[in-house]
C-alpha cells in the first residue's frame, strides 16, 4: 500500500510539472510575441481625434469598475460600495410618488396649438456663459420640456450629443459635446421638485443624464407613460405629434451621427421639434386624464388617473445607471454567439460548433471586447457578430486572409445600421498582428493574454494612445479577471453560472408583468349571485356604459342591469368564480411572473372562435424558472405531436407554382428544386442588398439557392424581390420594410398597399407569381394551390384539406403546422377532439411543473362549452 501511494504522489507530480511547463511555455510565447514583434501600423486613434476625447471629465468610463453615483453630502457617512445602490434623491422622488406635484399644469392651461407653432428661431447654446443664463431662465420656469440625442456607434457606452430644452417662450440646443464639462451647471435644476421635466419615454433619457453629467430627474412628467395609461393605440413621439399637431417626424434621422459639427438644418428642426411640441402634447394629454372617470376614488379626487400619470413618471426617475457586469470579458457575448450556431441559427452547422470553434469564438469576444474599452468604440464597430462566426469557423493563416473573411461576413450579414460600415474596420486594420496571434495561439489560458494585451497596448510603450477612458482600465486591470481563475478550473462553468443568473434578472426586468394582473373585481348578477372575478378595466367597460351599477369599493364590485347569457353553474365549473392570486402556479413566486398559455398559440389561434375568446381557464401566471421548464416540456410535446400525426413542424421547402404540374407532382426532379423558406429569405436579401459588390463565388452560390425556389430557371430582379416576400406574413412585410428601408422596385405594387384585404400584390401578381407550393419534407408535402387573392388549399398526404391564409401566417414559425394539426382534429373528431387535445396539454403542464397554486376550479379534464364564459358572452336584456 505504501508504494502505490508513492507511486500515485510521483504521478500527481508529473501532471502538476507539466501542467506548470505548458503554462510557463505560453506566457513565454506571447511575452516574446508582444516584445520583440515589430508593428507594421500604428492605431489609428494616433491621427483620428474623436469629439469625447476632448472631455476633461468622465464618469462613466470603460473600466471594469462600476459606476458612481453623485454622493450628496448627507450620505457622507456611507461608505461608496453602500452608496452604489443607493439613489441621491431617493426622498424628493418618493415624496412626489405619494404626493404628485400637478401645479405645473396651471402654467399650461389655456395653451393653444396655434401659440406653440415652431419658427426658425432657437438658442443654440455652446459657452459656458450661455449655459449659466439657460440655467437661471429654467430656475424661474414650473415646467419645461427636455429631450436628448445620444451616439453610440463610435462610442463604448455612448455619450449624449446633443440635449434639446424648450419652454413655453423660447426652444434651446445645448452643446453637450463643446460644454460637457460644464453640464453640472443644470444638476440643481433637474433635480428641483418645484419644476415638472417633460420628457416622452424617459426611461433611457434619465440614465444617459445620470451616466454622462450626474444629473439626476426629480419631478418627471412622462407622455410615454400616459399614452399607457388612456391605452393609446400607440405611443411613440412620432405618433403623438401626428396626431396632436399635425406634424410628421422623419424618426430615421434618431440614428444620424449626432456628433457632427454644424449639424444639418434637417437635424437641427427635427432635434427641435422633439421638444418643442412637448409641452403642447403633454397639455392635451392631461386634459384627456381629468377626462377619465375613475369610479374608486371620491368625488372631490378629480385628478386621480394624472396622480397615477405622475407616480408611474416619477417611478422612472428612481432609475440608475449601471455598467454591465460580466464574469470576463466578453463572456456573455461569446455565449450568446455559441447558443445560436448550436441551434442551427447561424449560418453554420451545430455538427461544426466543436470545442475548438468555442474556444476561438470566446478569444475573439475577448479581444472584441477588450480593443472597443481601448479605442472607446462599439462592440459592432469593432468586429460584428458575423465576423466572429467567420474568423472562427475558417480559421485564417494570413493577414490578408483575416481582411477577406471579415469583408465577405460583413457584407453578406443583414445590417441595421443607417451608419456606413468600413470593413474590416480601422481597429482591425491597425491591429491585425494581434487577431493573428490570437488565432493561432495554443493556449487556452486567456488571463495571461488579456493582462499581457493591455499592458502592451497602454503601457509606456503602449501602441494606443491613453485617454480619459481608458485609463482607469491599465491601472485596475485584474478587475476584469478576478473570477476568471475558478472559470478556467470549472471549465467556465463559473462564468457560464454567471451568464445565466444575467439573463434571467435580464428576462425578468424585461417580459415579467409591470402591475398585478388579477384584480379580482367581482361582477353579480341582477339577482345577486357572483357571475365571475374580472379585471378593474372590464369592469369599468360596463359600468361607463350604463350596464352596470358599482355596489362595493372594497373590492370593486358591480351588478349588471341586464340577464348575462349563461352562468357558471350551466356546466358545473366554479373556475370563474375563484379569486386568483398574482403568483407563480408552480412555486408561489410573487415578485415577479409572466403569463403563460397552456395551449401553445401556434394551435390555439386556429380554433374555432367560441373556443379560444375571451377563454382564461388555460392561461396562468409563472415565474421565470417554471416558464423555462413549462417551455421545454412544451418544445418536447410539440415534437411527439409531429411525429403522431406525420406533419411536420416547420415548413421545409417551398417551391415556385409554376413548377408543379396538373397532378401535383413537380416538373422536375425534386432534389433540384425547392429550399427552406428561411434560407431563400436570407439569400434573396443580401444578393438585393450587397449583390454587386458581392465577390462573383459567393453570388452564385445565393444565386444557385433562389434558382432551387425557381425550379433552376435564371432569374430577375424582380424575381428576387418575389422570392424575399415568400412565406412573409404581411404584419412582417410592413414591419421588414419599415425597419429595413428597402423599397421594393420591380414588382407592380408596393408592399404597403391599403387594399382591403391587406395584401402585397393584386391578386393577378398573387397567383401567377409568389403563391407556393409547399414541400415539407420526405414524410409529408404540401402544395399549395390559390382560388382567391387570399386563401389557398393545403393538400398533405394523409389527405386533409386546410385553408391557409397566407395574410395571417408566416411559414417560418410552427403556424402551418398548427393549422394543419387543428383541421385534422376537427375534420376527423369535431370539436371533441380539440378538448381532448387541449386536456393532452394540460396534462403534459402538470406533469411537467407539479404546479402547488393552481386556481380553485382549475381542471386538467376542463371542457368549453359554448356558453361558459361568462366575462364576455353577455346580452343586454334590460331588467
Amino acid at each position: 500500500m505504501a508504494a502505490e501511494r508513492e507511486n500515485l504522489g510521483v504521478t500527481a507530480l508529473a501532471i502538476a510539472a507539466t501542467f506548470l511547463f505548458a503554462v510557463v511555455i505560453s506566457i513565454r510565447f506571447l511575452k516574446e510575441y508582444f516584445t520583440n514583434s515589430k508593428r507594421k501600423k500604428s492605431c489609428y486613434l494616433n491621427a483620428e481625434l474623436k469629439p469625447q476625447h476632448a472631455f476633461k471629465r468622465v464618469l462613466a468610463d470603460n473600466s471594469y469598475s462600476p459606476f458612481k453615483h453623485l454622493k450628496l453630502h448627507s450620505a457622507d457617512s456611507l461608505t461608496d460600495e453602500e452608496y452604489s445602490n443607493l439613489h441621491p434623491y431617493k426622498g424628493e422622488i418618493s415624496k412626489l410618488m405619494k404626493n404628485p406635484n400637478v401645479g405645473f399644469l396651471e402654467c399650461l392651461d389655456g395653451c393653444e396649438k396655434g401659440s406653440l407653432e415652431m419658427g426658425s428661431s432657437y438658442m443654440w447654446v455652446e459657452t459656458e456663459a450661455q449655459l449659466r443664463e439657460l440655467v437661471e431662465v429654467l430656475s424661474n420656469e414650473k415646467v419645461f420640456a427636455v429631450d436628448t440625442e445620444q451616439h453610440s456607434y463610435r462610442s463604448f457606452l455612448g455619450f449624449t450629443a446633443l440635449v434639446q430644452i424648450s419652454t413655453l417662450s423660447a426652444d434651446y440646443l445645448v452643446d453637450t459635446i463643446i460644454l460637457h464639462d460644464a453640464m453640472g451647471l443644470l444638476r440643481p435644476v433637474f433635480a428641483n421638485p418645484g419644476i415638472c421635466k417633460v420628457f416622452h419615454g424617459a426611461d433611457n433619457d434619465v440614465l444617459w443624464l445620470q451616466r454622462d453629467f450626474h444629473i439626476y430627474v426629480v419631478n418627471l412628467f412622462d407622455t410615454g407613460k400616459v399614452c399607457d395609461i388612456l391605452s393609446k393605440p400607440q405611443r411613440s413621439l412620432a405618433y403623438l405629434l401626428e396626431t396632436y399637431c399635425s406634424v410628421s417626424a422623419n424618426k430615421l434621422l434618431q440614428r444620424e451621427d449626432w456628433r457632427q459639427r454644424p449639424l444639418s438644418e434637417e437635424m437641427i428642426q427635427y432635434a427641435q421639434a422633439d421638444a418643442h411640441y412637448l409641452l403642447y402634447i403633454a397639455y392635451c394629454l392631461s386634459l384627456e386624464l381629468k377626462q377619465q372617470k375613475d369610479e374608486n376614488s371620491s368625488p372631490g379626487e378629480k385628478f386621480n388617473f394624472l396622480h397615477e400619470a405622475c407616480r408611474r413618471s416619477n417611478a422612472t426617475c428612481l432609475q440608475l445607471f449601471g455598467k454591465d457586469v460580466e464574469a470576463f470579458p466578453g463572456e456573455l457575448a461569446a455565449l450568446s454567439v455559441i447558443s445560436r450556431c448550436l441551434n442551427d441559427q447561424e449560418n453554420i452547422s451545430s455538427s461544426l460548433c466543436d470545442a475548438k470553434f468555442q474556444e476561438l469564438v470566446r478569444r475573439l469576444c475577448l479581444w472584441r471586447d477588450v480593443m472597443a474599452r481601448l479605442h472607446d468604440e462599439s462592440l459592432r464597430f469593432v468586429l460584428s457578430e458575423s465576423a466572429v462566426i467567420a474568423l472562427a469557423a475558417k480559421v485564417p493563416i494570413t493577414e490578408t486572409d483575416i481582411c477577406s473573411i471579415i469583408s465577405e461576413a460583413d457584407l453578406n450579414a443583414e445590417s441595421t445600421s443607417r451608419v456606413p460600415i468600413q470593413s474590416p474596420s480601422p481597429v482591425v486594420s491597425s491591429h491585425l498582428e494581434d487577431l493573428l496571434c490570437l488565432l493561432k495561439a495554443n493556449t487556452t489560458n486567456l488571463d495571461s493574454f488579456f493582462q499581457l494585451f493591455i499592458q502592451q497596448h497602454l503601457g509606456p510603450a503602449g501602441s494606443c494612445p491613453l485617454s480619459a477612458y481608458n485609463y482607469t482600465l491599465l491601472s485596475k486591470t485584474n478587475l476584469g479577471v478576478s473570477n476568471k481563475s475558478t472559470s478556467n478550473r470549472n471549465g467556465f462553468r463559473a462564468s457560464k453560472q454567471v451568464a445565466k443568473k444575467f439573463s434571467r434578472d435580464l428576462f425578468v426586468q424585461k417580459f415579467s408583468c409591470k402591475s398585478p394582473v388579477y384584480h379580482n373585481c367581482k361582477i353579480y348578477a341582477n339577482d345577486g349571485r357572483l357571475l365571475c372575478y374580472c379585471d378593474r378595466r372590464k369592469l369599468e367597460w360596463y359600468v361607463n356604459r350604463n350596464l352596470a351599477k358599482l355596489v362595493e369599493d372594497d373590492p370593486l364590485s358591480i351588478v349588471l342591469l341586464f340577464e348575462p347569457k349563461g352562468r357558471p353553474e350551466d356546466e358545473d365549473n366554479e373556475f370563474y368564480i375563484q379569486s386568483k392570486k398574482n403568483i407563480c402556479v408552480g412555486c408561489g413566486e410573487g415578485k415577479h411572473y409572466l403569463r403563460y398559455r397552456i395551449i401553445p398559440s401556434c394551435y390555439r389561434m386556429h380554433f374555432p372562435e367560441h373556443l379560444k375568446s375571451h377563454r382564461s381557464h388555460d392561461i396562468v401566471l409563472v415565474c421565470v424558472d417554471c416558464h423555462e421548464t413549462a417551455h421545454a416540456a412544451a418544445e418536447k410535446y410539440k415534437r411527439q405531436i409531429a411525429a403522431e400525426f406525420g406533419i411536420p413542424l416547420f415548413v421545409g421547402k417551398v417551391v415556385e407554382k409554376q413548377n408543379i404540374n396538373a397532378s401535383g407532382s413537380p416538373t422536375v426532379s425534386s432534389e433540384e428544386i425547392g429550399v427552406s423558406p428561411l434560407q431563400l429569405r436570407a439569400a434573396t436579401m443580401a444578393l438585393l442588398r450587397h449583390g454587386p459588390q458581392m465577390p462573383p463565388q459567393r453570388r452564385d452560390e445565393l444565386m444557385q439557392i433562389v434558382r432551387a425556389y425557381y425550379g433552376g430557371r435564371e432569374i430577375s430582379d424582380a424575381d428576387l424581390e418575389r422570392a424575399l416576400l415568400v412565406g412573409m406574413s404581411p404584419h412582417e412585410r410592413r414591419k421588414f420594410e419599415k425597419k429595413r428601408g428597402y423599397a421594393f422596385k420591380h414588382l407592380t405594387t408596393s408592399i404597403n398597399s391599403n387594399d382591403v384585404k391587406q395584401n402585397d400584390m393584386t391578386e393577378t401578381d398573387q397567383k401567377q407569381d409568389y403563391v407556393d407550393t409547399l414541400s415539407v419534407d420526405d414524410t409529408a408535402s404540401c402544395t399549395a394551390d390559390i382560388d382567391d387573392a387570399t386563401t389557398s388549399d393545403l393538400k398533405i398526404e394523409n389527405g386533409g384539406d386546410v385553408s391557409l391564409k397566407h395574410e395571417k401566417l408566416s411559414l417560418l414559425g410552427h403556424g402551418p403546422h398548427g393549422k394543419q394539426v387543428v383541421a385534422y382534429l376537427l375534420k376527423e373528431y369535431g370539436e371533441n377532439g380539440i378538448s381532448d387535445f387541449c386536456q393532452r396539454w394540460r396534462q403534459v403542464f402538470v406533469e411537467a411543473l407539479h404546479p402547488r397554486f393552481l386556481p380553485g376550479g382549475w381542471d386538467v379534464m376542463h371542457r368549453y362549452s359554448l356558453v361558459s364564459d361568462i366575462n364576455m358572452m353577455l346580452v343586454f336584456a334590460p331588467g
